[in-house]
This record gives C-alpha cells, sequence and structure tokens, in this order.
C-alpha cells in the first residue's frame, strides 16, 4: 500500500463512522468477483470524546499526556503495548542529555533539559530506579552526563504519574485510522480487545515512532531506512566491574561513568569497550552479529541493555522483512551471550533476563513538517525564535558536536505535520538531514519535544483554536511555568 492509498482508506474509514453506514458482511471488491481484495464493511462505532490524544506512550508520548492534563485538557493516550515506556525501556543504553558538553568544552556545567523528564528521574531516585546523572570519566568528548534507569521502574513511576495527572490511558490498544475532514484530524480509529472505537479530540501528538497517526492522516512521508533496527538483552550474573576490568587489561575501555548502583554512590554505572583490542574471536563475533559493546546498569549483577543491531533491506515499516528480523534478532542475542561466556571471566552462567517484545527503531516515516532542522542548526547551536526546548547532545560526538558546548534550540514548527492541522510529530520522526537526527532522535531530547508538544496540544484545545493559530507567548509562558529551560 503505498503513501496516497494509505491516507485514503483512513479517510474513508472517517466517512464510514461520520455517516453512520451499517452491513452485515463484506464482499468482493467488484461485480465480477474478484476475491484478490475485500471491501470491509461499514460499523457504527462508539464514540469517546477528549481535549487531547496521544499516540504512542513510548519517550516522547509519556511526556506530552503528562504535560497536556497538567494544562487540565482531558487527555487520551493510546498504547499498543500493556505499558508506557518506548524506546527508553527498550532500546537505548541511557539517557542523553539532560546536560551541556560542558566537560569536552571546558566551560559551564548546565542543566538544560528540566521539567517533566528530570520530574520523572526525581520519582525514580526515589526508588532507587536510577544511577543519577552519573559524570563520565572517560568518553567525555562523547557526553558529559550519563543517566541510566531501571526499565522495569521507569515503567511502573510513568504510569503511576499518567494515572496522578489523570490522563485515560488506553494500553493494549491499538491505533488503526483517522477521521480527517478538510485538512484536520476530528478523531483517531482504535482497536482492542473490548472492540472498535471513535476517539475524538480537539488536539492531536503523534509519539508512535513509526508516525502511524501521521500516515493515517494523510500527510506527506518519506521512508529513509537509513538506520538499522536492534533488540536490546538485558544480562544477569554478570558483573560491570569484571567487564571493566576485562576491557581495561585489554586497554580497550573507551567509555566510563560513574554513579549510583545498587544504593552506594560513585559505582561505575556505564562502560563501552572497542572490540578490535578484543581477542579476534570476540570481535569478529561481535561484529557479525551487530553487538555493541557499551552497556549501562543500576544494579550490581545486571546489564541493562546489550545492543544487536541489524540492517533491513528495506523500511522497518514492512511487516514481512521485519518478521525475519525478528527472528535473526533473537539468534544474535543467543549468540553475544554464548560470546561472554566464552571471553569474560566471571561471566561463565550469564544469561539473558529480559529482551524487548519487539525490535526498536531509530527511524521509520519521516513526516514532513513546517521546518525541517538541518545539521547546522544543531552544529551552529542555533535558536529560533518559536522554540519548546534546547538541546546540546549529539549522538555523532566526537565526530560532531554543539558549537562551544553549547545548545541549539528545537522551534514549535519543527513538529507541526505539514499540510494538516492540529497534528503534532514528535521524536524520532522529525528532521530529514541523517546527522541531525542523530541529535534530535534521542531519547532526552524526545522527552523535551513531548513537553513542548502536549502542552501546545492543550492550549489549542482550550483555546478553539489551531495549531498555527496558537500565540507563541502564551506557549512560552505556560513551558517555563513547567520548568523548562531556554538558556542558550
Amino acid at each position: 500500500m503505498d503513501r496516497r492509498d494509505f491516507g485514503k482508506r483512513s479517510i474513508v474509514l472517517g466517512m464510514g463512522v461520520l455517516g453512520g453506514r451499517t452491513a452485515s458482511g463484506g464482499r468482493p471488491d467488484n461485480a465480477s468477483g474478484d476475491e484478490s481484495h475485500y471491501e470491509e464493511p461499514p460499523k457504527r462505532l462508539p464514540v469517546r470524546r477528549f481535549d487531547v490524544v496521544v499516540a504512542g506512550a513510548g519517550t516522547a508520548g509519556v511526556v506530552a499526556a503528562i504535560a497536556a492534563a497538567r494544562q487540565g485538557a482531558k487527555v487520551a493516550l493510546i498504547e499498543q503495548k500493556g505499558y508506557p515506556g518506548g524506546t527508553v525501556t527498550e532500546g537505548g543504553t541511557a539517557l542523553h542529555s539532560f546536560y551541556n558538553l560542558y566537560q569536552a568544552f571546558n566551560v559551564e556545567k548546565r542543566q538544560v533539559v528540566r521539567g517533566i523528564p528530570q520530574d520523572i528521574i526525581d520519582r525514580l531516585a526515589g526508588i532507587g530506579g536510577t544511577t543519577g546523572h552519573a559524570e563520565m570519566v572517560k568518553g567525555v568528548n562523547y557526553d558529559s552526563m550519563c543517566t541510566a534507569v531501571d526499565t522495569e521502574m521507569y515503567k511502573l513511576v510513568t504510569f503511576e504519574m499518567l494515572a496522578e495527572a489523570g490522563v485515560f490511558v488506553a494500553v493494549n490498544t491499538l491505533l488503526v485510522g483517522a477521521i480527517v475532514d478538510n485538512g484536520s484530524i476530528r478523531g483517531v480509529i482504535t482497536e482492542s480487545r473490548s472492540g472498535r472505537e471513535a476517539v475524538y479530540a480537539r488536539s492531536f501528538v503523534d509519539s508512535t515512532a513509526y508516525g502511524d497517526l501521521s500516515a493515517f492522516a494523510g500527510a506527506r512521508y518519506t521512508e529513509p531506512n537509513d538506520y538499522p533496527v536492534v533488540n536490546s538483552a538485558g544480562m544477569a550474573n554478570v558483573s560491570i566491574d569484571r567487564l571493566y576490568d576485562y576491557l581495561q587489561s585489554h586497554n580497550a575501555v573507551s567509555q566510563l561513568a560513574r554513579g549510583n548502583r545498587s544504593g552506594s554512590d560513585n559505582q561505575i554505572v556505564r562502560v563501552q569497550g572497542e572490540t578490535v583490542r578484543l581477542p579476534e574471536g570476540f570481535h569478529k563475533g561481535a561484529g557479525e552479529i551487530g553487538m555493541s559493546m557499551v552497556t549501562t546498569t543500576v544494579h550490581d549483577n545486571y546489564f541493562m541493555f546489550i545492543k544487536f543491531n541489524l540492517k533491513l533491506p528495506v523500511s522497518p515499516t514492512n511487516r514481512d522483512a521485519v518478521a525475519v528480523a525478528e527472528l535473526e534478532l533473537r539468534r544474535r542475542q543467543a549468540r553475544g551471550v554464548d560470546l561472554f561466556r566464552k571471553y569474560v571471566p566471571g561471566f561463565e552462567k550469564a544469561f539473558i533476563a529480559r529482551t524487548s517484545p519487539s525490535l526498536n527503531i531509530r527511524r521509520a516515516r519521516l513526516i514532513e513538517c513546517d521546518y525541517d532542522i538541518s545539521h547546522e542548526d544543531v552544529l551552529q547551536g542555533r535558536h529560533f525564535d518559536d522554540e519548546v526546548m534546547v538541546y546540546g547532545f549529539h549522538d555523532s560526538a566526537p565526530r560532531f558536536q554543539v558549537k562551544g558546548g553549547g545548545t541549539y534550540g528545537i522551534p514549535y514548527r519543527a513538529m507541526l505535520v505539514k499540510g494538516i492541522e492540529n497534528l503534532y510529530a514528535t521524536g524520532m520522526m522529525i528532521t530529514s538531514d541523517h546527522e541531525a537526527h542523530m541529535s534530535t532522535r534521542n531519547t532526552v531530547c524526545s522527552m523535551g519535544q513531548g513537553q513542548g508538544a502536549g502542552t501546545a496540544a492543550a492550549l489549542c484545545a482550550q483555546r478553539n483554536c489551531g495549531s498555527r493559530e496558537l500565540a507563541y507567548g502564551q506557549l512560552r509562558d505556560a513551558l517555563v511555568k513547567g520548568n523548562v529551560c531556554f538558556d542558550a
């Protein structure tokens, strides 16, 4: 199905709901009896009404929903899994980065992302679910800080915060269509074990990572397929101290951070190694399975993430290609554990304790928005007259860094889906420039975008205005009240 057909189908779904048509059964696509297609019968669907609908309870979506609810909006959050978290809990190694790159440039240390993202870290710290903002000891040209989280505690804490904010959280629920009228979304179609429903709202945030809502609504997009997919494994019966010793014995340590681990401060919580310096069998084996030698932990005997990467021949929106990849990634995980058991002393009884329920992506659909952030915007530390946050991390550092250890801004218009009113795209769906995307897609940047989009969506719903009609001064005031930092 191409992009136009995808959009047309979503509009037809909406028309069927709005027109209230009913049918008792389907029929072949034409009178000649062609059974290569099936015409799905329209149904009368029950309707729920909200001010804001957020699609996807991942990295940006959780923050967007909380932000909208804290503005007083009636919010629905739709998530296909049974819990929130997204890439934070399944695809990363740590949260990068709440701070500017102060160590590399020997400038003032500044926390540049605060607000709801920091509220989440504070809650986690209260139950021992994070290392805190752990300072990098080695690899400071990559990042100055590393914030690792307990993935299971993150799911719990964010779920509790959503409930406390009054968000209607629809987990185990699929987004399957959009109701579009004259370039504006009126509602979405959901499906769960309770059946199909129409959910109407005034403002919408697409935090699906795949751009599902935007695509259903008929947005223009491309599918660059410019990143590998990944499934990360949690590994138990291990020791990050023993891994550090092993890497150190081969002069292979490239990153090191110390923070709180199992209740004790100044412990190793992140380490990365250069496999090229390790025995040939390990180096070659890791390369064959796309295994990254970087991990973080909050616990003494557990690695939160060991990444296994795989480059797909097509976009990760292709179901059949992804099915093949899901099996291959799990095979790679098993081979990775074998490598640790064979080569790293003390890892003889290591085993996989956690995997993601499905592979994770770094980009699927690239949604066309009103402004496209360029790599020069990022590197030169450019700021805008409509920005919703600032950020100072680049995942390709030290090759690329934000100038002078400063920050750049994410403009509001970079989240406005082109050609559609009242729809915001967040996180890994924006920015066509691959290198710029190496910054904007990162977890903490996505969280900050979520607060900006959720706040704006609530204000638009409350003022009954379009996303392009919202006065920036009102949005800025609300974000400042939400403890969002705008320091250059």
